[in-house]
């Protein structure tokens, strides 16, 4: 569970994840730090206990637009 410092673009090739996971998307107002974008995921369907959060990340403004730049670049307008 952490704060995005910095997005980067990678250059290792990698591959689609054979699970898939729920994700939920929230507004955090952190009063002196500003706003967040917070996305948790939560465990697989084959999980074996009950759905919970097993990452939680949040993103800035800057980080958070950095990211819709590379959505765009990727997928288009």
């Amino acid at each position: 569970m952490a704060r995005v410092r910095s997005v980067s673009v990678g250059s290792v090739s990698t591959r689609v994840h054979p699970t898939e996971v729920d994700c939920e998307v929230r507004k955090v107002d952190s009063g002196s730090d500003g706003l967040f974008i917070q996305l948790s995921t939560f465990g697989s369907a084959n999980r074996a206990s009950e759905p919970k959060v097993s990452q939680t990340i949040q993103l800035d403004r800057e980080a958070a637009m950095r990211i819709r730049s590379l959505i765009e670049e990727t997928f288009g307008n």
